[in-house]
């Protein structure tokens, strides 16, 4: 299991908001590619980029942040909010992109995703983002009747890298992560499952670690580590260790 840090986007800043809420934001730089210089040089593997006013005006909008953190950077990035079509996807991957996360799209248009993951083999993510079990779109604006696992189904023999799961209750509140959803979700399909939502302490990915043994590849997170609560390089020993 990998540790992934969190950058949110928001006016060019690195931002993180209270259960998706755009009303509800801290800003923690003003300089988001060192921020990212900054998870690099601690450890990380992969850097998780959500462009905030993207997925609200449904296309790009912080596209000259995000490529200065890959000019920044020379660990792989993945780069969600606002991708709603295949010209969106290339541009992204094109442009160095490790791997792009559709997420409204998964359910609008979930043709897209199948296409997309044709097109570009492991490069694809699908980001399910959950309220009480069920499928948040439209920047968490929207909630739908769809179950996450029920949509991670429909991927299942798609050639998805990865599902992102967030539970949108526990993002950014320091709850700790839904265990047993995510465990649920991963052991219902075979496509590896990163987890994401509250987590703020060591505890929390030491909680995760026995789900690695269901598809939890890797754990997103972003307030602990802006305000000190989880040390990066600890995480990642942590979870080296236990391999």
């Amino acid at each position: 299991m990998i540790v992934i840090p969190a950058i949110d986007l928001k006016n060019g800043k690195c931002v993180r908001l209270l259960q998706g809420r755009m009303d509800a934001e801290t800003i923690f730089s003003d300089d988001p590619a060192a921020m990212a210089q900054k998870w690099a040089d601690e450890g990380a593997q992969l850097i998780h980029l959500v462009d905030l006013d993207g997925a609200i005006d449904k296309q790009p909008r912080n596209l000259s942040a995000i490529k200065a953190i890959m000019a920044a950077v020379r660990i792989p990035v993945q780069v969600g909010g606002g991708i709603r079509n295949m010209d969106t996807i290339k541009m992204y991957l094109d442009s160095g992109v490790a791997r792009v996360i559709i997420g409204t799209e998964a359910i609008r248009n979930p043709e897209l995703v199948h296409g997309a993951c044709k097109k570009y083999p492991q490069k694809i993510i699908v980001g399910i983002d959950a309220r009480n079990g069920r499928v948040a779109i439209e920047g968490w604006t929207e909630t739908t009747t769809t179950t996450a696992v029920e949509l991670a189904k429909q991927f299942e023999d798609a050639g998805v890298a990865a599902i992102n799961f967030t539970d949108i209750h526990r993002d950014g509140m320091h709850s700790g992560p839904n265990l047993e959803a995510t465990k649920q979700l991963a052991q219902s399909v075979s496509i590896p499952v990163i987890a994401s939502g509250g987590v703020s302490t060591i505890q929390d990915i030491r909680n995760l670690l026995p789900l690695a043994a269901f598809g939890v590849t890797g754990v997103i997170t972003g307030r602990a580590l802006y305000e000190g609560t989880l040390r990066l390089g600890e995480a990642l020993e942590l979870c080296a260790s236990s391999i």
